[in-house]
């Protein structure tokens, strides 16, 4: 699935749909990937491409609650593992 870049609004604010992903205004990157909430990768390694999409190393682990969702984020597409 292709996940949206979104980038701050004119207030430096970044609002998260489902599937998206962007980097604040201190340069910390944040993905929405289907069916979770929104979580910081601070831990991963982002390449950022000319087009604008970005591929996340290692894999991305998300935990809230009862939802987990891991998966690899590659050119801006997310795939389960």
């Amino acid at each position: 699935m292709k996940l949206k870049r979104i980038y701050p609004n004119e207030k430096g604010e970044l609002i998260f749909p489902p599937e998206s992903y962007g980097k604040d205004k201190d340069g910390m990157w944040f993905v929405r990937p289907p069916g979770a909430h929104t979580g910081g990768i601070p831990n991963h390694t982002v390449v950022e491409h000319e087009d604008e999409t970005i591929t996340v190393s290692p894999s991305i682990l998300l935990t809230d609650g009862n939802i987990t969702v891991h998966g690899f984020l590659e050119h801006g597409i997310w795939r389960d593992c």
